[in-house]
C-alpha cells in the first residue's frame, strides 16, 4: 500500500504516484490512466473500459455472422 498526497497542479489538484505504481501499470509520463468507481472504491487503469465494452460488442457482432465473414473473405 502506498499513501498518496493530494498536490496542487495549476488550478488542480493531483497525485503522484510512485515510480512502482507507474511500472506495475506500465505507463509513462503523458499516458492516460482511467479511474474508474467499483464497489470496494476506485480502480485506477492504463485500459479504457469504453474500449473494453466495444471490443466485446465487435466480437460478439464476429461471432453472430461468422458464416457472411467467411464467405465474403473467399
Amino acid at each position: 500500500m502506498h499513501v498518496l498526497k493530494l498536490t496542487q497542479i495549476g488550478n488542480s489538484i493531483g497525485v503522484i504516484l510512485p515510480k512502482e505504481a507507474l511500472s506495475t501499470l506500465k505507463v509513462q509520463k503523458g499516458e492516460s490512466v482511467f479511474l474508474t468507481e467499483c464497489a470496494e472504491g476506485f480502480i485506477l487503469t492504463p485500459y479504457d473500459p469504453a474500449l473494453e465494452e466495444e471490443l466485446n460488442a465487435g466480437r460478439e457482432f464476429m461471432r453472430e455472422y461468422r458464416d457472411t465473414f467467411h464467405q465474403l473473405a473467399k
